[in-house]
């Protein structure tokens, strides 16, 4: 009556609608990718709980398997902890105060004059007081940037432990979640169409998690058996640093290239050509011998593609958006094609189902 299009009013309110839909998720994406990461984090460990369920007796829960990979979880990491994280951190606290002795500003030699002996307890409380007097503009601006780094540091230990929490309800209930999803839809090719999207994600996200984690234990052992043939200095720190530093695409691998370079260039090491050399020659080896090896074809991506969403990605989210461009990709491409299949069966059905005419 008043004129307006039924269509085009449906259209509209769907474009407002995807468009709200996207702000709400910008609004929440550190939720979001906290929640993504203890997914993939789930998928990493679903190989492992899957082997352990299929040969325990008790078959009614996953709880026990869960239980099981957990309590060895914990173990590998406070072992590891132990024997590597006190070398790392003996190294890289020498390597701090060699770089703050090398950034302090040399300061002429001077004799002071005699003065008179004054007791302990005064010459303390006279040289906290010079200090703060001098340093007082520093210490207010100093104090708030302490402040939100120690948030910042504790709201990363609650990543911490949020994700391996999140990640045992995703293998606890993962598949009833799936299965009260697929019930929702009633048309049956919706139903099997959903089921093998679910089937190639777990085989997907698995299969690249896994080839993650096996590439940057790859590359920190290389690093560090190459260091030590060397006798690098901070060499185990630097082998320690590669490991996480694999996950980010592209510009994971550079960043650590460039900080072994110059961590090697500024520990006076002649041994810099061949360093090059070595990162050269082990990263040719790992992305046309290793890699091929360890990740499936269904996520392999034309390396144009991977370089557009990794920068993308960087742009949009920053460093999350960059670890998680290539599995999104992904996902996107599996989605895509699982679709146009399950939309091609469709068609022939309904074109054998037609009725002959007379």
């Amino acid at each position: 009556m008043l004129g307006i299009d039924p269509k085009a009013a449906r259209a509209t309110w769907t474009v407002i609608l995807i468009l709200l839909l996207a702000l709400i998720v910008y609004a929440i994406r550190q939720t979001l990718f906290i929640f993504v990461v203890a997914l993939l984090f789930a998928y990493l460990l679903l190989p492992i709980v899957d082997f352990i369920d299929r040969v325990l007796p008790m078959k009614k829960s996953r709880a026990p398997a869960l239980a099981i990979v957990y309590t060895c979880l914990v173990a590998a990491i406070v072992v590891s902890g132990i024997e590597v994280g006190s070398i790392v951190a003996y190294q890289a606290n020498n390597l701090a105060e060699k770089i703050a002795e090398y950034l302090k500003p040399d300061q002429p030699a001077f004799v002071p004059l005699p003065q008179p002996v004054q007791p302990l307890g005064q010459r303390v409380l006279d040289a906290v007081r010079t200090a703060v007097q001098e340093h007082y503009q520093e210490l207010l601006q100093t104090l708030p940037q302490a402040a939100m780094k120690t948030l910042g540091a504790a709201a990363s230990l609650i990543i911490i432990i949020i994700v391996p929490i999140l990640s045992f309800f995703f293998l606890k209930d993962g598949r009833d979640l799936q299965k009260y999803v697929v019930g929702k839809f009633e048309d049956r090719w919706d139903r099997v169409m959903l089921r093998e999207i679910a089937a190639d994600l777990n085989v997907l996200l698995a299969q690249y998690m896994r080839a993650l984690v096996l590439l940057g234990l790859a590359t920190s052992i290389a690093y560090g058996a190459f260091f030590a043939i060397l006798k690098l200095p901070f060499g185990a720190l630097l082998a320690a640093l590669a490991f996480p530093l694999e996950f980010i695409p592209m510009l994971g691998p550079l960043t650590a290239a460039v900080i072994i370079v110059l961590v090697a260039a500024f520990s006076a090491s002649h041994h810099v050509i061949a360093i090059l050399v070595f990162l050269g020659v082990y990263r040719l080896f790992q992305d046309y011998v290793l890699s091929p090896h360890l990740i499936s074809a269904g996520v392999e991506l034309h390396p144009l593609l991977i370089i557009f969403g990794v920068f993308a990605g960087e742009q949009m989210a920053g460093i999350p958006g960059a670890f998680l461009s290539v599995p999104v990709m992904a996902v996107l491409r599996l989605l895509y094609r699982r679709m146009e299949r399950a939309r091609a069966r469709k068609e022939i059905v309904s074109e054998e189902t037609l009725p002959i005419p007379q």
